[in-house]
């Protein structure tokens, strides 16, 4: 009897982060449109073909490289997050967790930046980078019951809470900003002015 085996090419995690790696730094040094699936199989050390193992097309590609990103923010600010801890705190610490993961991937920072600029931003689902968030959102959401929070828009309460940080740690914007803690946590307490009732 002849047991015939079909094989299937299989994913490679180290393929995929090879691939994330050189999407992130080909689009940040010459942009979306030079960035072509060629150039960034070149860079990740596969072959254009592989990419289409992991991905639908460049699109998805990019895509899927943002989502990645703020899947890996919203894992940095969550760190040791405790619902149980006073609302002040647990932005604080969400607050702390993302300035140190902006400033130590400022690479990823850069992508996201560009693509939140770009067409391709109208290809995510928000709904589904949402959900990473979730808890903060909670958080939020809890603070205003509790008339703790201003009771505002969502996007107003992340743009007074969280948009400094955005601009603190990108040393393009602010580069005579020195990152340390005390200058931190007095960012940090001139957010929380801005959203606490």
């Amino acid at each position: 009897m002849i047991i015939y085996i079909r094989t299937m090419r299989t994913k490679d995690e180290f393929k995929q982060e090879a691939l994330f790696k050189a999407t992130v730094k080909l689009v940040n040094e010459i942009g979306f449109v030079s960035s072509s699936v060629a150039k960034i199989a070149k860079e990740a050390g596969i072959s254009p073909a592989t990419i289409y193992i992991y991905y639908k097309n460049k699109e998805d590609l990019l895509v899927c490289t943002y989502v990645n990103i703020k899947r890996n923010l919203s894992k940095a600010m969550l760190e040791n997050f405790h619902s149980s801890l006073p609302i002040r705190d647990i932005l604080r610490n969400a607050w702390f967790n993302m300035f140190r993961h902006i400033t130590k991937y400022p690479d990823y920072f850069q992508f996201t930046e560009q693509f939140a600029n770009s067409p391709y931003s109208a290809l995510v689902n928000s709904l589904d980078v949402d959900k990473y968030f979730e808890p903060i959102i909670n958080v939020l959401q809890r603070g205003i019951e509790q008339k703790i929070i201003k009771p505002v828009d969502f996007d107003i309460l992340f743009a007074f809470a969280f948009y400094p940080i955005i601009t603190l740690a990108n040393p393009r914007l602010c580069d005579n900003f020195e990152v340390n803690e005390k200058n931190i946590e007095t960012a940090f307490t001139m957010a929380w002015d801005a959203i606490k009732l």
